[in-house]
């Protein structure tokens, strides 16, 4: 009852995920129809329900477009858990500020990167042309496409991956 749901606005528009027994019941509550069944069945006493993997609102819902937050997590999956200065992958990384707080450098997207320890170290709280060091990529604000923001979770639930591609 736990694997994630894609919902979908009445225009087919991906919106949300959510768990399966938050889709069933907006299914049971006449709220929203199933568009893909990828998972099997339900078995209940009385009745079998379809185990939905993608459901739609039977409403349209006005929403302001999602913006990505910036967080450590997100900013490790912008940068693809690679430290940006030595190109070293790891799941140990920490936050580097390209410009630091203390020289007026901002807490921004395009200010904040993922770092190994030993580069972080090394650069310490010297502005990047200082410190002698590069960037591998320049930073900047991750999309808030439909596929960037709902796509970590297609190597679970590729049936998605039509429903956020035209989005």
């Amino acid at each position: 009852m736990d694997k994630l749901v894609l919902v979908l606005n009445a225009n087919f528009e991906p919106i949300n995920v959510c768990n399966t027994r938050r889709a069933i019941g907006l299914i049971l509550a006449d709220k929203a129809k199933l568009v893909i069944n990828g998972r099997g069945l339900i078995h209940t006493i009385n009745r079998d329900y379809p185990r939905p993997s993608i459901i739609r609102l039977d409403r349209m819902i006005h929403r302001p477009r999602p913006r990505n937050l910036m967080n450590r997590r997100e900013v490790f999956r912008r940068d693809n858990w690679t430290c940006q200065y030595c190109g070293k992958r790891s799941l140990t990384l920490t936050i580097d500020h390209i410009i630091p707080r203390h020289l007026g450098g901002e807490h921004s997207w395009i200010n904040v990167v993922a770092a190994c320890a030993a580069c972080n170290h090394r650069k310490g709280g010297k502005p990047l042309e200082e410190s002698g060091m590069r960037l591998l990529r320049q930073p900047k604000v991750p999309p808030s496409s439909a596929i960037y923001v709902f796509g970590h979770h297609l190597h679970e639930n590729g049936e998605w991956e039509d429903y956020l591609n035209g989005w």
